[in-house]
């Protein structure tokens, strides 16, 4: 009987779905809804000391769906961190942890580049019982002229040092959270596990234009006629995202083999969440399928990728986690493999007879075989 249950970094998890940083996480009343519905962790949304500064707008979301306008694909958001003050979220922090003491609550945090915020924030946020940290290096808009988000992420040197800020006073297990908008997404990565992360999530939303509306012929989402690039979600950043856990996945096994990955990126089935652990991820997040679909999708969500495992004889997430990252090669070694075959077929089918003198007792049958076809 296959089991969902997993243990990630010290943390006992009931299921390996966790619910992304973002709107779902937003307060203690959905994080309560998320854990009652049986989410296996939920990471809140982003806090800062300072949340004076995070003023949100409206609209700040952008769909872009199917032709038949049934199916959304991509989700845009030009959202910011939380707009709630710390000190609320240490009060939530604490009741939450005092409801449910046995689940799994972790902080994702960011802030400015200064040692002395970054620390404070770490300890008063351990003081309220939190089970881990998700550093926010990835938020693509919002906030860059503070050197937060994506504007840290970016660059190897400057998040690495943070990491190691955050490590000198986290007693409790750190992912950093990766922005996709780089040329190589192992670099940030790599900088941040030498630093002393205890995982990886990956990936945070696109930077992306939605589009343009052709009556108006303002891009989209529009406030007050404008708008500014924001995070692409959803189903259509699935490929990307699985490339991109896959190219960390690769480091990790290569060169940190006992750190974490968490994967995101348009998951919203259990069958896509099978994909992101079998290219190497211990658990999978989901934030705009939550939005799409509620709280309560967590159910399908099990259930499918339990008929995955039952299907396939693994009893357990470990037994097939990475087990398709030694099917990537070179597009060199793809010809080479493909010659090769070829040749084998080929040496082994028997040669068409064109004369008499070629026929040949031991073939007999596949040479007249041949020359039916």
């Amino acid at each position: 009987m296959p089991t969902l249950r997993t243990t990630v970094d010290g943390l006992n998890l009931p299921n390996p779905f966790v619910i992304g940083s973002g709107p779902p996480g937003t307060n203690l009343n959905v994080i309560v809804k998320a854990f009652q519905e049986g989410w296996g962790a939920v990471i809140a949304k982003t806090v800062s000391l300072d949340a004076s500064k995070v003023v949100n707008v409206t609209p700040r979301y952008a769909k872009l769906h199917s032709e038949d306008k049934k199916e959304i694909i991509g989700w845009e958001n030009i959202e910011l961190i939380s707009d709630r003050p710390f000190k609320i979220w240490e009060e939530e922090f604490k009741k939450c942890k005092d409801q449910f003491p046995d689940r799994v609550l972790i902080a994702s945090i960011m802030e400015e580049y200064r040692k002395d915020a970054w620390i404070e924030i770490v300890e008063r946020c351990q003081a309220c019982g939190v089970d881990g940290f998700e550093l926010n290096f990835s938020c693509p808009h919002g906030l860059p002229e503070r050197k937060m988000g994506s504007a840290m992420g970016e660059n190897p040197d400057l998040l690495a040092e943070v990491v190691g800020w955050v490590m000198s006073a986290a007693k409790k297990p750190v992912w950093a959270k990766m922005t996709p908008n780089v040329t190589h997404i192992e670099d940030p990565s790599r900088a941040a596990l030498k630093a002393g992360a205890t995982g990886i999530s990956a990936i945070n939303t696109i930077r992306s234009v939605m589009g343009v509306n052709l009556d108006t012929l303002r891009p989209e989402p529009s406030v007050e006629g404008y708008t500014t690039p924001g995070g692409y979600s959803s189903r259509a950043v699935k490929p990307i995202a699985l490339r991109m856990v896959m190219e960390i996945a690769q480091v990790i096994r290569r060169e940190f083999p006992t750190k974490s990955l968490s994967g995101i990126g348009g998951i919203e089935s259990g069958n896509d969440a099978a994909e992101f652990i079998l290219l190497g991820a211990d658990t999978v997040q989901a934030c705009t399928a939550v939005m799409k679909f509620g709280y309560e999708h967590i159910k399908p969500m099990c259930d499918q990728l339990l008929a995955f495992m039952d299907k396939h004889k693994f009893e357990t997430l470990a037994e097939f986690k990475g087990k398709s990252l030694d099917y990537f090669t070179t597009h060199a070694d793809l010809v080479k493999r493909q010659a090769e075959r070829k040749a084998a077929q080929k040496a082994a089918s028997p040669k068409v007879v064109k004369s008499d003198g070629e026929w040949h007792g031991d073939e007999f049958v596949k040479q007249s075989d041949a020359l039916s076809k």
